[in-house]
């Protein structure tokens, strides 16, 4: 087994609620029974799709809330989004029960966040859990053969069952499997959307313009959709972990792009099988997008993982000059660019500091690209 980031021992607290977010199949449950396979406290593990469990965390009774933990020092609720009004239950466990310890587990943000956010005010600890990060690949692989294995991470991502499949036909199948079945299934629920056509049109259509900005009224064209349609799928593509925005920096309104943003694949493998590309890089033109997304979020997982707090923009002006990812942390803005290939050299725009004389600039290449995301 790959040793997680998350070690939950050290994040649980007394009379705290413990929320773990992330996609659908990314390792949630993993990580959770790996946790209480060893911990030392008397702990019940329920799931939110339990009637049962349903009925009494939603009721608001005190008694009964109270009692269900009675005797436990620890309470686990996978897929607790489930849960109708399952906010209030929590806060009634947290307050009530003296020393009690809650994790709870979701595969989407709108939905939990909307049941915890005000009643768990003060009372809970958030965190994301990612596919598969190089950082914690370390366990499996060197650096050598990280850099080695690059391809497959930016044709078939880094989920943990991808990461084990043994074949590259075994990958294929499960990233068709995760892409149609359980990350839309979300979707598709959340947005009480009764056909999938419109969504999976949409995403294709981001699919081909990873790193690049997106116009809503382009989009909607498209997909034959109106705007407000097509900005609430992307919402909800976000927030049930499928999409991550990226906004644009802008301080000079007259000449810096400030209306679009760019929109890239939580993992590498979902974007290729939503367009059906698995194909060797060689053989295709998008290796410098895939590059791209896939340093992205493997920058955003180091982020979050090693407590990097930064602001994250990409920047362009009118007249085409730009930079792919910016970071606005410790008072400064750091710029990156992002270079597969070895055939054109990449120019710092002279904009760029002339803009924003402290600014830093650096180009993530093959060569070092380790260093910025481990």
């Amino acid at each position: 087994m790959i040793k997680r980031y998350y070690d939950l021992e050290k994040l649980i607290e007394p009379n705290k609620v413990l929320i773990i977010y992330g996609p659908r199949r990314v390792g949630k449950t993993t990580l959770l029974d790996e946790f209480l396979s060893r911990t030392k406290l008397k702990y019940k593990l329920d799931s939110g799709d339990s009637f049962q469990v349903q009925q009494i965390l939603s009721s608001q009774d005190f008694s009964q809330i109270i009692e269900y933990a009675s005797d436990y020092k620890l309470i686990a609720i996978d897929e607790a989004q489930q849960i109708p009004n399952i906010g209030m239950g929590l806060k009634i466990l947290v307050d009530q029960v003296p020393g009690l310890r809650v994790i709870v587990t979701g595969s989407s943000s709108f939905d939990l966040a909307q049941k915890v956010g005000e009643p768990l005010l003060g009372r809970k600890r958030t965190l994301i859990l990612f596919p598969f990060s190089q950082k914690e690949l370390l366990e499996k692989y060197n650096r050598f053969e990280l850099k080695q294995n690059l391809e497959d991470f930016l044709v078939f991502g880094s989920y943990p069952e991808i990461i084990t499949a043994e074949t590259r036909k075994k990958k294929i199948d499960l990233l068709k499997e995760l892409a149609n079945s359980y990350l839309l299934k979300d979707v598709f629920s959340l947005g009480g959307i009764k056909g999938s056509k419109p969504v999976v049109d949409l995403l294709k259509l981001i699919s081909f313009q990873v790193g690049n900005e997106v116009s809503l009224n382009e989009l909607a064209t498209q997909v034959h959709l109106d705007i407000k349609t097509v900005d609430k799928y992307l919402d909800i593509l976000e927030k049930t972990f499928v999409l991550k925005r990226l906004s644009a920096l802008s301080r000079n309104l007259r000449k810096e792009v400030r209306s679009k943003a760019k929109y890239y694949f939580y993992d590498n493998g979902v974007r290729n099988a939503i367009i059906s590309q698995f194909n060797h890089l060689n053989s295709r033109n998008d290796a410098g997008f895939l590059f791209e997304n896939f340093i992205v979020m493997e920058r955003l997982k180091k982020q979050e993982y090693s407590s990097i707090y930064a602001n994250n923009y990409f920047w362009r002006t009118y007249t085409q000059k730009e930079v792919d990812f910016v970071e606005e942390r410790e008072g400064k803005l750091f710029g990156y660019e992002f270079k597969w290939g070895k055939d054109k050299p990449v120019k710092e725009p002279k904009e760029w500091r002339g803009t924003y004389s402290n600014a830093e600039y650096k180009i993530i290449s093959q060569e070092n690209y380790l260093d910025f995301i481990i």
